[in-house]
This record gives C-alpha cells, sequence and structure tokens, in this order.
C-alpha cells in the first residue's frame, strides 16, 4: 500500500516539476508596426506589421482604410521570415485618418486580430 502511494506521490512531483519548467504557451502579437498605432506620417510608401512569432501568410491579411471604409489599393508582402506583413500602397495616400485592420493564423493554430489608426498629414 505505502509503495503504491509512493509512487504516486512520486509521479505528481515528477509531473508538477515538467509543468512548473516548460516554457509557457505564446501566441503571436504584434511587436511592431510602420506606420505606428496613433502615429502622424508624411507620404507613406506601405505599412509593415511585425509579429513576435511566424504565421501562415495564406491565411493571414492586413487592410487599410479610409476615413469613409473605403479600401486602399495595397500590394501584399510577407517577410523572408514569415513575421512580417505589410505592403506597397499603389497609389500616394491623401491626408486623413486610416484604419489598419489585420488578421493573422499564428503557428499554434489561434487566430489573432487588431485594428488601429494613423493619420497622413
Amino acid at each position: 500500500m505505502f509503495t503504491s502511494l509512493n509512487r504516486m506521490i512520486s509521479l505528481a512531483m515528477i509531473a508538477w516539476a515538467f509543468a512548473a519548467t516548460s516554457p509557457a504557451v505564446a501566441h503571436a502579437r504584434l511587436v511592431s508596426a510602420t506606420p505606428a498605432s496613433g502615429a502622424t506620417v508624411s507620404a507613406p510608401r506601405g505599412i509593415s506589421l511585425t509579429f513576435s512569432e511566424r504565421f501562415a501568410a495564406p491565411f493571414s491579411t492586413v487592410t487599410v482604410e479610409d476615413s469613409r471604409g473605403r479600401s486602399v489599393d495595397l500590394t501584399r508582402t510577407v517577410s523572408e521570415d514569415g513575421r512580417t506583413l505589410g505592403g506597397t500602397y499603389t497609389a500616394p495616400l491623401p491626408a486623413g485618418t486610416y484604419r489598419v485592420t489585420w488578421a493573422i493564423a499564428a503557428a499554434d493554430g489561434h487566430r489573432m486580430t487588431g485594428t488601429y489608426n494613423f493619420t497622413v498629414r
């Protein structure tokens, strides 16, 4: 009886030690954006969003809309390391406020989304 109880306690301690030392499961997060959230910029040529980990490019999007909700034409790009999503505007952006909406499918399978605004002077 004590032998099986000792085994159970030992297994429980090993499991606890493993759980305490294993890295936490983290989700991809936006680590930088150009133009940045809330920024006022002059004549941006494009947008660049860098994430904390690789994402599945075929299932990831970025859109930019003007203050009237009209989409801005954007030639989409993904970096070679699979962590940066962006694009180049096909025409100069007129002065105004713009909304960036992004969605990525992270490597762990979770879908992450976000929005932010910037202003062109």
